[in-house]
């Protein structure tokens, strides 16, 4: 059975950091391109970061650039998504993905498999 499990999220101050961990399990990361996407209240889900297969690959969205950084430890079948610099705006939900066979991006339509997200709220 294929599933994703996020952990990490939480409460921070604009300027701090947290990393976030996509745990894999049912299937093998090496042959898939993960991403992280989030929705904030009100908004459509939107991609923030995703990593090729291979990890040799990797987009952001401007937004995010400079600040986020994905990595992968495909020995552990997990996905990292560090995040530095928070501002208010980066408040959503955030979850990670597997794309369909094909697919890379930030295209969520392109991404198959969610896992049940984790909050984080930056906030003073």
């Amino acid at each position: 059975q294929v599933q994703l499990v996020e952990s990490g999220g939480g409460l921070v101050q604009p300027g701090g950091s947290l990393r976030l961990s996509c745990a894999a399990s049912g299937f093998s990361l090496d042959y898939w391109t993960i991403g992280w996407f989030r929705q904030a209240p009100g908004k459509e889900r939107e991609g923030v970061a995703s990593t090729s297969k291979s990890g040799g690959s990797e987009w952001y969205a401007d937004s995010v650039k400079g600040r986020f950084t994905i990595s992968r430890d495909n020995a552990e079948n997990t996905v990292y998504l560090q995040m530095n610099n928070l501002k208010f705006e980066d408040t959503a939900v955030y979850y990670c993905a597997r794309s369909f066979a094909a697919s890379t991006g930030l295209n969520t339509g392109g991404y198959g498999a969610w896992g049940q997200g984790t909050q984080v709220t930056v906030s003073s």
